[in-house]
């Protein structure tokens, strides 16, 4: 039987070789607008790794949709690049496609010299609180057909395919919802004025490129904003873009990004949101992508067998790993590097104005500078230390052509990624670990576990070079009564090797500390399993069963010197975060510095005074310090050596990956 995720899909008379859509992501590689040599790069290696069909953008389609960090469609100027970047795709394998956007509202006045944004109506975002200008009639005639010539542009640069993009809060999602669109003209009110906009804009589009090119819609399933739409309008809104407009596609995505869902984090379950491209492939004749949370094949892959969806849109799991649908192909899905959905190195650089990276692929944003060149001169190269550093940087020496042996004094490779995985909804970076074990496992790599590594065995083996990855060890703070038996470190808790009572006072509240107090938090709520099991059987009412999915058995208390909590995580994540400290009742002290722990309690210094916290157990979340002991031993024997990850600096896992990388690549 065929696999359906590896089966030919038509869109209009185009068709596709696999169901696999690697949807348009903000990248930040156009400079100017023009499409540079680093993004004909990045979607050169995605087409050759077998993507069905891959768009890119946004484009913009007049000087106020977007900014200089997108392709340019606006203008005849910029139809070098998008031929060069549609012909790249073809060229590799993969159908292409170009989006094309107006940021509306959301664009931020300085992308776009200092002009006020513009929108159905003057409502300013939660995201850039600027008030946009309302437009006139004229104004939207003009839009829509900037719209249109842009669509022509995409055709005549060679692109199989156009998208449009009417969802996540830009500009034809505001004129579609009833929560930014007050006006008391033909484009504003009923479902059907509120459309006028996103259909005149189709309409127009197909007419500039004819009837046999595809056009595509990507459109959200829900908002998920109050007073926005659900799925019933839109729903609507799908069905009238297909049977009045003729749109040939439509792309389900989630949310808009002011929405207080998270969508795209690792707290979202794999593919959770394709019931929302079913709502709407129930109500459609054409084929419907489902998109978000889609890291691995065989969710995709049931999806669509499912009749979820007719396709995937994998974003973020090709740029993780490339060669995924070619992995698929060839029967080496356990091969995959999974996006772990933690967004440091995609949404977090974006949020600098830096380009996009990747935690778990050191190489993505960096094609051209970052390659695995074989060396000319062969060496011994020992990594000392199996987490995401040492892994990374054993898997790069080999693949240069190195004999590299990788010690760890554990049972098992992954070092801290497994702590890191304890955490509710952290469990991708688990993943991560077996999936870099894995690449471990299929390389000639002398692995060496429970094993101490001294300068006794630095001798005996003689390297040329040597990579210290050791990563680092908890702090544990000077306090007063530190050492009493109910004070346990957070990474034992996290890693079961210890338990906490009903109280629980946490010093410490960084990331380590906030993942801690919310794995604690988890204690004594419904399981999934057993949340459906008393949904269905109409058991308990359901506001009743989502209070107990939250309402743990434990009081927790989060003890942070500085002034606020969560200071280390990444943007894209640490709201979602917070937002679960509150749902979940935690209390958070920050200004609060512990000064002795007791047998039943905690006393604390604040601006108020000192008072004490009643604690049965004392979970320690203080930080971390570089385990480097072996740096000096290294040094006098004069071995060349690179010491990276926490071993170096504690850090991040993004930090740890690339540094493995760079590591290798400079022996």
């Amino acid at each position: 039987m065929r696999d359906p995720l590896l089966t030919p899909i038509k869109i209009n008379h185009l068709e596709i070789k696999n169901r696999i859509y690697m949807p348009a992501m903000h990248l930040g590689m156009a400079e100017d607008y023009q499409v540079t040599d680093q993004l004909v790069a990045f979607y050169k290696e995605r087409a050759a790794g077998g993507a069905g069909m891959i768009c890119v953008g946004y484009a913009t389609v007049d000087d106020r949709s977007g900014s200089t960090l997108n392709i340019g469609a606006h203008r005849d100027a910029y139809l070098p690049g998008l031929k060069r970047l549609a012909t790249t795709i073809k060229e590799n394998g993969a159908g292409s496609c170009c989006q094309l956007n107006h940021a509306g509202r959301y664009n931020f006045s300085f992308f776009i010299d200092g002009k006020q944004p513009v929108a159905p109506s003057a409502i300013a975002s939660n995201l850039t609180r600027e008030m946009p200008k309302t437009l006139e009639i004229n104004e939207i005639k003009e839009i829509v057909a900037s719209f249109a010539a842009a669509a022509g542009r995409v055709k005549a640069a060679g692109f199989d395919a156009v998208e449009i993009l009417s969802g996540t809060g830009y500009l034809i999602s505001e004129f579609l919802s009833p929560l930014t669109n007050k006006r008391e003209d033909e484009y504003g009110g009923s479902l059907n004025n509120r459309m006028r906009f996103g259909l005149e804009v189709m309409a127009a589009i197909r007419a500039e490129v004819g009837p046999d090119y595809p056009i595509i819609v990507r459109m959200n399933g829900n908002d998920f904003m109050p007073q926005g739409q659900g799925r019933k309008e839109l729903q609507a809104y799908a069905k009238a873009l297909v049977d009045q407009a003729g749109v040939d596609a439509l792309c389900i995505n989630v949310g808009w990004h002011e929405a207080r869902i998270p969508q795209i984090t690792a707290q979202v379950p794999r593919g959770t949101f394709a019931y929302l491209a079913r709502g709407i492939k129930e109500v459609v004749n054409v084929p419907v992508i489902s998109s978000h949370r889609i890291n691995d094949s065989e969710t995709a892959r049931e999806a669509i067998s499912d009749g979820m969806c007719d396709m995937v849109a994998m974003g973020r799991s090709l740029i993780a790993d490339p060669m995924l649908p070619m992995k698929v192909k060839e029967g080496r899905e356990n091969q995959i590097i999974h996006c772990i959905a933690c967004a440091q190195g995609c949404f977090d650089n974006l949020f600098k104005l830096k380009h996009v990276e990747c935690l778990c692929n050191p190489r993505a944003g960096h094609e051209l500078t970052h390659t695995v060149d074989r060396t000319g001169t062969a060496k011994k190269v020992m990594v000392i230390g199996g987490g995401a550093a040492g892994m990374n940087a054993a898997i790069t020496a080999c693949d240069r052509g190195h004999a590299v042996a990788l010690y760890d004094g554990l049972d098992r490779l992954g070092g801290q990624l497994y702590l890191a995985a304890a955490p509710p909804g952290r469990e991708e970076f688990a993943a991560l670990a077996r999936d870099l074990a894995v690449q471990v496992e299929i390389r000639d790599i002398d692995v060496h576990l429970n094993t101490t590594v001294d300068k006794a065995l630095i001798e005996a083996i003689a390297p040329d070079h040597i990579i210290l990855a050791t990563g680092a060890l908890p702090m544990t703070p000077p306090i007063p009564g530190i050492e009493l038996s109910h004070v346990i470190d957070a990474w034992d808790l996290l890693l079961k090797k210890a338990h906490a009572g009903q109280r629980v006072v946490v010093i410490g509240g960084g990331a380590v500390g906030v993942e801690t107090a919310l794995f604690l938090a988890e204690k004594g709520t419904l399981s999934p399993e057993a949340l459906k099991f008393l949904l269905i059987n109409k058991a308990e009412p359901a506001e009743d069963l989502a209070e107990m999915c939250i309402r743990g058995t434990k009081k927790i208390t989060i003890l942070e010197m500085l002034d606020k909590v969560g200071k280390d995580f990444g943007k894209s994540t640490k709201w979602t975060m917070l937002q679960d400290l509150g749902r979940f009742g935690i209390e958070s002290r920050t200004g609060a510095r512990a000064l002795e722990i007791t047998a039943t309690c905690v006393r604390i210094e604040t601006a108020q005074g000192i008072e004490t916290i009643e604690a049965d157990t004392v979970v320690v979340a203080a930080g971390a310090r570089s385990k480097a002991e072996l740096a000096p031993v290294i040094k006098e024997t004069g071995i060349p050596f690179a010491i990276i990850g926490d071993a170096r600096q504690i850090g991040m896992a993004f930090d740890a990956v690339h540094q493995g990388f760079e590591a290798a690549t400079a022996i």
